[in-house]
């Protein structure tokens, strides 16, 4: 393929130290991931610039270089040289892929976290998701405690030192967020103390900041906003039929943007007019009926807007490489949306339309089993904060005002 990409320096690319013998099959597999002809000539035109990198700096061969030393040959900011910058990054992801890159041994700290990641998956069962926010807690408190220097900073782990950390954790997160890491803690704490590797009772002292079930309104929008905002979404390029469709989905069953992002294409069931949503809290599946509307808008996506690719998620990003939406990049869609509109609508999460939704439901006097059913909540009591954004429901249990009679007696 080398060749067909560069019929006359072909031969000058093959011959680079190193770098040369692996060029070709690079190229064959850039192609393969779905990059276009320019973007892989764009890439490879840099191997003489690399070439010369890895040479000054002495490399003889790809085992002694991890992944990370490779990384560190690319320009900073990538900016400075894109083409370079991406070129890196594709050897690096395509050499570890093969096996070909020497793997460094664990930090102190990756083998702590690797060994809590299992026993939260084995022995206490938690989602991915879940284990990926312990993960992040434990991560800080390891860097904070300067655990790859200090190995033994966990047995020697005091009150102090955890109030430290919560303190420095505060300045960047609110009550809701300090409440979760808190809770991340004690797991972990409970964990190594089961295992003489940390001083036991710990967990008992660190308090949690107090919050209050239901003292946050949800942040529902009016039904013809949210309206107005699909209306403004532009269907005339593939990420606008791709953002309207997914945007409409999250208005029309409430779906979360994890959820919306694990949407595959043997989700959509059209023989049977069904909508097969994974939930990401309960590892369960939600059957939800597929209305005419979000059938055709997914339709025009994945007609004129979903590039041709072996991937089977619903959504891909519209760029090369070709890959799987995130629940961020689901985010990430929702605002660009929400800030090109016109219709009135705040730039928030697209968890609002979540809660429009529900909001919406009551007023049309759906019962609040149903709507919890629809949202994928396992208990109506998780459903029932909406009720108090139905004013008039709420007004037919008002109590009538005392008269100046009643009040004198």
């Amino acid at each position: 393929m080398l060749i067909e990409l560069f019929p006359r320096a072909h031969a000058r690319l093959t011959v680079l130290p190193l770098l040369g013998p692996d060029l070709d099959g690079l190229a064959r597999r850039l192609s393969a991931r779905g990059l276009q002809p320019p973007e892989i000539r764009k890439r490879l035109s840099r191997a003489p610039a690399l070439a010369a990198r890895l040479q000054a700096s002495g490399l003889r061969q790809w085992r002694t270089l991890s992944r990370a030393q490779l990384l560190a040959f690319a320009p900073s900011p990538a900016r400075q040289d894109r083409g370079l910058s991406a070129l890196v990054r594709s050897l690096a992801e395509d050499l570890e892929a093969r096996g070909v890159l020497r793997v460094p041994e664990p930090t102190p700290s990756e083998r702590v976290l690797a060994c809590y990641r299992e026993f939260l998956a084995q022995v206490r069962g938690c989602a991915p998701a879940t284990i990926r926010c312990h993960a992040l807690t434990v991560r800080e408190l390891l860097a904070f405690l300067a655990f790859d220097q200090h190995p033994a900073a966990l047995r020697t782990l005091a009150a102090p030192q955890l109030e430290a950390f919560l303190k420095a954790l505060a300045t960047r997160y609110g009550r809701s967020g300090l409440r979760h890491a808190v809770a991340h803690l004690r797991g972990f704490l409970r964990c190594l103390a089961s295992r003489d590797e940390a001083p036991p009772g710990l967990d008992a002292r660190i308090d949690r900041p107090r919050t209050y079930r239901d003292e946050h309104l949800p942040r529902a929008l009016p039904w013809a906003t949210v309206q107005a905002f699909l209306a403004t979404i532009s269907r005339a390029s593939a990420v606008g039929r791709r953002d309207y469709a997914l945007c409409l989905l999250m208005a029309t069953y409430g779906l979360r943007a994890s959820e919306v992002a694990a949407l595959r294409l043997d989700s959509v069931r059209w023989r049977a007019g069904e909508l097969r949503v994974p939930c990401s809290k309960g590892r369960t599946e939600r059957i939800l009926p597929l209305t005419a509307e979000v059938g055709n808008a997914v339709l025009d996506y994945l007609r004129h807007g979903r590039p041709a690719s072996p991937l089977r998620a619903l959504f891909l990003r519209c760029l090369h490489p070709l890959s799987p939406l995130s629940a961020r990049a689901v985010q990430s869609a929702f605002r660009r949306c929400a800030a090109r509109s016109d219709a009135g609508m705040p730039v928030t999460g697209p968890h609002c339309l979540r809660h429009s939704l529900a909001t919406h439901l009551l007023r049309q006097a759906q019962p609040l089993p149903a709507i919890s059913a629809l949202l994928g909540h396992r208990s109506v009591r998780s459903t029932s904060p909406y009720l108090r954004l139905h004013e008039e429901a709420l007004r037919t249990v008002a109590l009538d005002l005392p008269t100046p009679r009643e009040v004198s007696r």
